[in-house]
């Protein structure tokens, strides 16, 4: 509730605000809460999850830790890994023809003959690893990234299960997200800021539930800037603009946690309470540190160009990229950075050419400036940069001039953050249909994930309707060939 501004412009003393406070929340009992007021300690740390606790204080890892932070880069729509990151020189030369051996026994649509790749392929960096025309600036990053092109997304066909299981390694059941276990494990580096932030999301194909918490508490979900409807430029960070002058707010937040604190121990413990007392504290010191990152226009010249900020068709994915520097910079610890459904959209059913060239050239140019960028300020060996997409696309054509789902093999990559540049790890066949040589499933790739902020991924754990859960559940194992 906002109280009556002040007559004349004074302040008021504490005991006329409390008064004025309490007479707005419906008669609370005056005399109980001065006491109280006078009484009151300040609260002290304690273990993650008891009541009172901070829960997104930082943490110790379980062992020594390569990446501090991570920026998720998430293409939304299934990219394709034989035109982008896997080539197939095999295609190309049986185009049109039959898949020689038989195709997976499920598919999203039917599909036709083999399909060449519309672009070309060339080797760049020291490391010679082929990358396509359609990411000639990513590839002038190469020898900073490990290209995975042995991703298994199993049976999932579909876009919101896919979704689901890359974002929290199930595509049926409501489970966190990896952001979420990544910020209960670690804590988040700045109390004044929200320790995961996701960049324009969709609200389709599982939505929120993609950077939710689901059973763990609900500190730990991510707070959402944009969606997948609104430009970047008018997306804001909600419930920041101050109603009263800070005063006032501290002596409202003050009552409210006292009066919720009193209802806990009336109740049974709740997160959905505690998480609730934190965001009213959080978003008051938001007030002051969030507008000073989430302003851009102190950047030069030079940076906003290197991230194609400025207009064009670079511009908004630019800006959240820049953006999730500025964050990690600041401290947050995990960022995703959605390129997003409706409208930025991978899904290539036909029109290839066209849906792959438009959504290429808004995300390579952006993605290339941050890993540059990083690495130009010393940030980015203890960043680990994330590209993924929820599943590939068929080497066989849907129509004549486009590919279907396929979560059978398809192409991810990491940057930074102990990850060992320059190299390719596993394989898939001469057409780029099964995975052919050191097949990574989501539980794997999740598990190297926690491994490298220094989480064992069967020790973060969370004990929910009589059993102990993770986000790997009873699979994944460390791809240690990935590590510097």
């Amino acid at each position: 509730m906002r109280p009556q501004a002040e007559e004349c412009g004074t302040a008021p003393s504490r005991r006329e605000a409390l008064r004025r406070i309490a007479c707005g929340f419906g008669g609370v009992a005056l005399a109980g809460l001065l006491a109280e007021e006078a009484a009151a300690a300040t609260p002290g740390a304690h273990a993650p999850g008891s009541p009172g606790a901070d829960p997104l204080v930082p943490r110790q890892p379980h062992f020594p830790a390569r990446a501090r932070r991570v920026i998720f880069l998430f293409m939304h729509g299934g990219v394709s890994h034989v035109d982008t990151f896997d080539p197939k020189p095999k295609l190309a030369e049986m185009n049109g023809k039959p898949l020689p051996y038989p195709k997976p026994k499920f598919e999203f649509a039917p599909t036709g003959n083999l399909l060449r790749s519309p672009w070309k392929f060339k080797k760049y960096g020291q490391s010679g690893i082929e990358v396509s025309e359609l990411f000639l600036e990513i590839a002038s990053c190469i020898d900073d990234i490990c290209v995975i092109r042995s991703m298994n997304g199993g049976n999932q066909v579909s876009h919101g299960p896919a979704l689901l299981t890359l974002h929290t390694g199930d595509g049926v059941f409501n489970r966190p997200s990896v952001g979420a276990w990544v910020l209960y494990g670690l804590g988040t580096e700045n109390q004044d800021l929200p320790g995961f932030l996701a960049l324009s999301p969709s609200v389709y194909h599982g939505g929120a539930q993609n950077y939710g918490s689901a059973f763990l508490p609900a500190s730990y979900q991510g707070t959402r800037i944009g969606d997948g409807f609104t430009p970047f430029t008018d997306a804001r960070l909600a419930n920041t603009t101050p109603a009263d002058a800070p005063t006032l707010q501290r002596l409202q937040l003050d009552l409210l946690r006292r009066a919720n604190r009193r209802h806990r121990e009336r109740t049974s413990d709740d997160g959905r309470l505690d998480a609730r007392i934190e965001a009213f504290e959080r978003t008051f010191r938001m007030q002051t540190a969030a507008p000073k990152v989430l302003d851009l226009s102190g950047e030069t010249k030079e940076t906003l160009a290197l991230y194609g900020v400025g207009g064009g068709p670079t511009d908004e994915f630019g800006r959240q990229c820049l953006l999730a520097r500025r964050l990690v910079e600041a401290g947050v610890r995990f960022v995703q950075v959605n390129h997003s459904y409706p409208r930025n959209y991978w899904d290539a059913h036909g029109g290839l050419r066209a849906n792959h060239s438009g959504s290429a050239l808004k995300v390579d140019r952006p993605i290339a400036g941050l890993l540059k960028d990083l690495k130009r300020r010393g940030q980015l060996k203890d960043t680990l940069v994330v590209w993924g997409t929820e599943f590939g696309r068929t080497p066989a054509a849907q129509g004549t001039d486009g590919r279907d789902h396929h979560p059978h093999a398809f192409s991810m990559w990491l940057a930074g953050g102990g990850v060992k540049g320059g190299t390719v790890y596993g394989k898939t066949d001469e057409f780029g249909y099964y995975v052919a040589q050191d097949k990574v499933t989501m539980p794997d790739f999740h598990a190297t994930l926690l491994h490298l902020l220094g989480l064992d991924h069967e020790r973060l754990t969370y004990r929910h309707a009589g059993r102990d859960f993770r986000l790997t559940d009873v699979g994944g194992k460390v791809l240690t060939q990935l590590l510097a």
